[in-house]
């Protein structure tokens, strides 16, 4: 086996219990620890991500077959170092802001729409060349009611002086790398927490990087890692010492946690609100993710671009995102419907067959396609689009997240372009699983008729997700790392959707509803993200070294490498 994934030891329950009293006893030590003295140790972590950013990517490629100089190697960077640097850099510039102002500022002024609530630019940011690196993006927060002008003046001042901490636990992800790592930094320098981070068994090969990575926190007594199965997460959950716990996974292990196991007294616990855990759980648990198509004059560039970027939604990271696109909503009518379809199978098509490395993936690629697997010998799963869905006769594409390379598509009887949109967002509100992010794709001259942008900006307003991409997929909401990333806020323990609360959000806003991604039609160079980008790994890496030393100097390797995909 190669020392590069080796599997790890479950953690005794025992250790488990040192590990969370050795946490309790440093609470008051990080909670007393100046600005400057945070500051020092996330540029610690930051410079030890770096350093150990070939190493991490090396294992998750190994362990997700990823062959060496494949050009797929660069979503492991972008998704594991590069992510979790840009989260490191984005907070010590916010620590650095509140030491001097004491508060964070944010990036432009607060616009007020129409019933009163505001929203706030979260991206680009100042400082790392955010309008370079993301050019042509731009992502706003929308906020409840309950934000005033005046509360955006004190954003992270509770930092200053924490009034104390607590003992997290994080259940990490076994998906995404960098997930358990930003969920860690996010918990003890965001809410001043100290973290028992238990590895995913999935991804545990990289609890020895994490290790590594965190040791400074780890000295400090602040971070603790541990690994094992469900009976060690029934352990750090059930521990007195930790106050509160935050996964990362499905909807069926946050209920499991949250209320016990299926059947009469589960349903019983849940009417009298009676959980088993008696603690705060915050959660992101999937979704099955809608893109919406909005008919319009597309040209053939602008149409096999958007398809290009929604397929490459269904096969990053072999489709195992809780973001993956799982339902393309079309109009029935659309007289380019079958030129698009075409066009996103024809990306597939072209993009090699993965390595199905989550558990499970072969009964769920049955189940959710209707297909039979490939024989066990073959590792991977074929790209599957199942043309008219029927909600009737596969309900599960609906109501369930797949977690597997299969995505649908339903088309919707509508009289015109106004009406589709109406009814889409209605479906993807009350007919699809989830909350957690959604895309359309909405042409210019939708928005310039004065009707359509009344429409559109209904839409947006209407959506129930927490991420919504305009032209572009969610996940670069995630990527960004200053928006916050979690559910539409309608969770509850009872019916928790797609979860419970946000991580990132740097700028530390409250009372989030959404986040907004817009971006053109057409960008370019072609985004590193695209499957059939020919060199994308070395711009991922000239993205994570120009987060971790913000230079003018850096831009013009970056844009050349960037110009060759």
């Amino acid at each position: 086996m190669s020392t590069l994934t080796v599997k790890q030891t479950p953690s005794p329950v025992e250790h488990v219990d040192r590990c969370v009293r050795e946490l309790a006893d440093a609470r008051e030590k990080l909670a007393k620890l100046s600005l400057a003295q945070r500051r020092e140790l996330m540029q610690d972590c930051l410079d030890r991500t770096v350093q150990l950013a070939r190493e991490w990517v090396d294992a998750a490629c190994e362990a997700k077959g990823i062959a060496p100089g494949s050009t797929l190697r660069a979503e492991e960077v972008t998704a594991g170092p590069a992510s979790t640097v840009r989260h490191l850099r984005l907070l010590i510039n916010n620590y650095e802001a509140l030491e001097r102002e004491g508060h964070i500022p944010l990036p432009a002024p607060p616009q007020q729409k129409p019933d009163g609530t505001l929203t706030v630019q979260v991206t680009p940011v100042k400082g790392i060349f955010d309008t370079i690196a993301f050019a042509g993006f731009k992502a706003t927060a929308h906020l409840g009611p309950q934000v005033k002008r005046a509360d955006l003046d004190r954003l992270g001042s509770e930092l200053v002086k924490p009034s104390g901490a607590q003992t997290v636990l994080v259940l990490g992800a076994g998906n995404v790398s960098s997930i358990p790592a930003t969920d860690t930094i996010s918990k003890v320098f965001q809410e001043t927490s100290v973290v028992l981070l238990k590895m995913n068994p999935v991804n545990e090969y990289l609890g020895p990087i994490f290790q590594r990575l965190f040791k400074r926190l780890i000295d400090e007594g602040f971070v603790r890692i541990i690994y094992g199965g469900a009976e060690v997460g029934a352990a750090a959950v059930e521990h007195p010492q930790v106050d509160e716990v935050h996964i990362t996974g499905s909807i069926h292990s946050h209920d499991m946690i949250t209320w016990g196991p299926p059947g009469e007294e589960r349903e019983r616990r849940k009417r009298e609100h009676d959980p088993v855990l008696k603690k705060r759980i915050t959660s992101e648990l999937g979704n099955v993710s809608p893109w919406i198509v909005v008919p319009g004059p597309y040209t053939e560039k602008e149409l096999r671009f958007q398809a290009e970027s929604l397929a490459t939604s269904i096969v990053n990271n072999a489709s195992f995102n809780c973001v993956a696109t799982k339902m393309i909503v079309t109009h029935k009518a659309w007289p380019q419907r079958e030129q698009f379809l075409k066009m996103v199978e024809e990306v597939m098509s072209r993009v090699p067959r993965r390595k199905a490395y989550y558990p499970g993936a072969r009964d769920r690629f049955e189940r959710f396609s209707g297909q039979q697997a490939p024989p066990e010998s073959d590792e991977t799963l074929p790209w599957t689009l199942v043309r008219n869905a029927d909600p009737e006769a596969m309900p599960q594409l609906f109501c369930e997240e797949s977690f597997v390379c299969v995505c649908a598509e339903i088309a919707l009887e509508a009289p015109d372009e106004r009406a589709f949109l109406n009814a889409a967002v209605d479906f993807a509100n009350d007919r699809l699983w989830g909350t957690l992010s959604a895309a359309l794709t909405v042409h210019p001259s939708f928005r310039k008729d004065p009707h359509g942008a009344e429409c559109f900006d209904a839409a947006l307003e209407n959506l129930r997700y927490g991420a919504v991409g305009v032209n572009h997929w969610p996940a670069l909401v995630y990527a960004m790392m200053s928006p916050p990333w979690g559910g539409y806020p309608s969770g509850t323990l009872e019916d928790a959707q797609s979860g419970i609360g946000s991580v990132h959000n740097t700028f530390m806003l409250e009372h989030v509803q959404k986040t907004v991604l817009e971006g053109p039609l057409v960008i370019w160079p072609k985004p590193i993200w695209f499957p059939t980008h020919k060199n994308p790994e070395p711009v991922a890496w000239k993205m994570l070294a120009l987060c971790h030393q913000p230079s003018a100097w850096k831009l013009p390797g970056l844009m050349f490498s960037a110009m060759g995909g």
